[in-house]
């Protein structure tokens, strides 16, 4: 009964959310893709250790943004049942707590990643490498938890134009950069490594400033209690803690079990893992519009069951999903006629580019199950039920883990048959987020 039910939420509001952050998301991956394409051409020692680097990177940032996306959740729940002066104080003890969780994980970067990657590593060029990236790149961790809460009170409220703003400057400031500090150009020092990772610091700080400026001039800080920093409270941190910290761990869980992977495939040598690097630069363009929409479905979810509409949810979420997976076909495409033109744009080396085709039809086929995935999996998230959603993401992380480790440990298969553990993911992701959102208790979530 529910599947026949419909929304009045339109294909044009949809999009209208999801838009900027596809954009936000677009301008953000050129910092990924020009990191990639500078650090190729140093070498594969450098490209790898940027692979590393940023991954180890991106799993304690994660952190963060798990708490950013369940304070995003929360906002979005007010913002539909018209409690707007309560959004302020969510902000307010977002930064409360996201800025002291800043330094514990700046000094993890900074300090106690040697023995980390020193455990895990096997090459000792690409360890050095990696750490010398880490030193520079943990100061960025302040600036972007910063970003994070602006993130979850722009998206919340669906206002997300300023995301691609702040991104588009994130991407120009990073590109410039890059150029100048990883070649050594415009009289400063030539950087390899160090000089990505102190560009892609600087240009968070520069969105930073964005954030805070166009909020400024943007926002009527009295109509959300907004910035008046008002006494904490230990109980209200609790409240959005309910919600955030399964958000928090499964976006950790998941982004380490990725960073996992890429040491499962350093294993398997030098050249297995720069091709793996180009890869990854390749997949996260494909899932540019699947985080856009995916973030649409948290807010527009949330935001139904505020308006105690919970008969259009499902409704929703199948249109969202047919405009994702759309989207992702039209991308998916072109990597599947042009492979080697895709490649090319990363490296000259002829023996990566052999070994990056077949892995590009494998992520393509995983990002066209993710379409479908990580859809669902927000629909899940975005009714408040972000205990369910962390215990599907465990289930299907240890599956997919086992697939990798057994690839590369009992039957030492293929870079590329290790790829398609992407695919299986992705399908298990939307069929265990399919079965509770049909048959599951979350019409009653309250937050």
């Amino acid at each position: 009964m529910l599947a026949s039910m419909k929304t009045d939420i339109k294909y044009s509001r949809i999009w209208q959310v999801a838009y900027p952050i596809i954009l936000g998301s677009i301008a953000q991956n050129l910092i990924n893709f020009t990191d990639t394409a500078f650090l190729g051409r140093v070498g594969e020692i450098a490209l790898g250790a940027g692979a590393l680097g940023g991954l180890f990177y991106l799993a304690v940032i994660m952190l963060g943004l798990g708490f950013g996306t369940g304070a995003q959740i929360i906002v979005a729940r007010r913002y539909g049942e018209g409690k707007l002066k309560e959004v302020g104080p969510i902000i307010e003890h977002s930064l409360y707590f996201l800025l002291p969780l800043a330094v514990v994980v700046f000094l993890l970067l900074r300090y106690w990643s040697f023995y980390i990657l020193d455990f895990a590593v096997e090459s000792q060029a690409v360890f050095t490498e990696t750490i010398s990236f880490l030193k520079w790149r943990s100061f960025g961790i302040f600036f972007a938890f910063v970003n994070m809460v602006f993130r979850s009170f722009y998206v919340g409220l669906a206002r997300t134009k300023v995301i691609t703003y702040t991104t588009v400057v994130l991407a120009i400031v990073n590109i410039v950069l890059d150029y100048v500090l990883i070649f050594g150009k415009l009289g400063f020092p030539e950087m390899g490594v160090e000089g990505a990772a102190l560009a892609s610091v600087i240009a968070e700080a520069s969105s930073m400033v964005f954030f805070i400026v166009y909020t400024f001039f943007a926002i009527r800080f009295k109509d959300y209690n907004l910035f008046y920093f008002q006494t904490f409270s230990f109980q209200f941190l609790r409240r959005i803690l309910k919600v955030a910290l399964p958000m928090m761990m499964q976006s950790f869980i998941s982004l380490s079990v990725w960073f996992v992977f890429f040491l499962f495939i350093e294993k398997l040598g030098e050249m297995s893992l720069a091709v793996s690097n180009i890869i990854r630069s390749v997949f996260v363009v494909l899932m540019m519009p699947i985080w856009g929409f995916a973030t649409a479905t948290n807010t527009l979810v949330s935001f139904l069951i505020g308006q105690k509409r919970e008969n259009e949810v499902l409704p929703l979420i199948y249109k969202i999903m047919g405009l994702c997976f759309l989207g992702v076909v039209i991308i998916v495409s072109l990597g599947v006629f042009f492979p080697r033109t895709i490649m090319e744009i990363y490296t000259n080396n002829t023996t990566l580019i052999e070994m990056g085709i077949p892995i590009l039809y494998v992520v393509s086929l995983g990002a066209l199950a993710l379409s479908l995935g990580f859809i669902l999996f927000n629909g899940v998230s975005g009714t408040g039920k972000t205990t369910v959603s962390l215990f599907i993401e465990i289930v299907v992380l240890i599956i997919y883990l086992a697939y990798v480790w057994s690839v590369v440990n009992i039957f030492q298969l293929e870079v590329f048959e290790v790829w398609m553990a992407e695919l299986i993911y992705g399908s298990l992701l939307a069929f265990c987020s399919f079965l509770y959102l049909r048959y599951g208790n979350w019409r009653q979530s309250m937050l």
